[in-house]
């Protein structure tokens, strides 16, 4: 009888987590993509930006130079990227918050065609900049081989943190925000 009570304790335990751990994970989704609880802190660095040229979905050539002045999110990724997919929401959250603000959130997709990354775009909602590097030269400019990979650049054009990894809108208010009230 006791064995049969124990038996059926343990039962009742293991639904009661199965259903909490069910009930976190439909709670953290957000557009098919779980939301980030925990994200990469970015790291303090001090080196010039480098010199990126690239397309981007319009057709347009595009440079980092196009942007001198302004404090500047070079994110890396591709569509087939988990990370890179559960940060998008934040990183759109925090370019519309901050647009008008003289920062610049350039999103380069690496290595994929572009009506893949027009199909991601728009089923993201995308708003920000979304550059074309189909040969991947802004990984070897930024000597990383990851995805996400990030980059702040301030506004004389020095790389002043950059993280490998997905990020948060947390992490981008704490890291990026002093930075354009200066």
């Amino acid at each position: 009888m006791h064995i049969l009570l124990l038996g059926t304790g343990f039962i009742f335990i293991a639904i009661a987590i199965l259903t909490a751990v069910i009930a976190s994970n439909q709670a953290r989704s957000v557009m098919g993509v779980e939301k980030l609880q925990d994200c990469v802190e970015p790291m303090k660095v001090d080196y010039p930006a480098p010199a990126i040229q690239l397309t981007d979905i319009a057709g347009s050539t595009v440079s980092l130079a196009d942007h001198k002045g302004d404090v500047i999110l070079l994110n890396t990724w591709a569509t087939w990227c988990p990370p890179c997919r559960r940060e998008m929401p934040d990183l759109e959250a925090y370019f519309r918050a901050h647009a008008d603000e003289g920062f610049v959130l350039l999103g380069v997709n690496v290595g994929e065609e572009k009506e893949t990354v027009v199909q991601f775009v728009d089923m993201f909602h995308l708003t920000f900049p979304i550059w074309l590097d189909p040969g991947e030269s802004t990984l070897r400019s930024l000597n990383s081989f990851s995805l996400p990979y990030s980059i702040v650049i301030d506004r004389e054009g020095t790389v002043s943190y950059a993280w490998s990894g997905a990020t948060c809108q947390s992490a981008l208010e704490r890291t990026i925000s002093p930075m354009l009230r200066q």
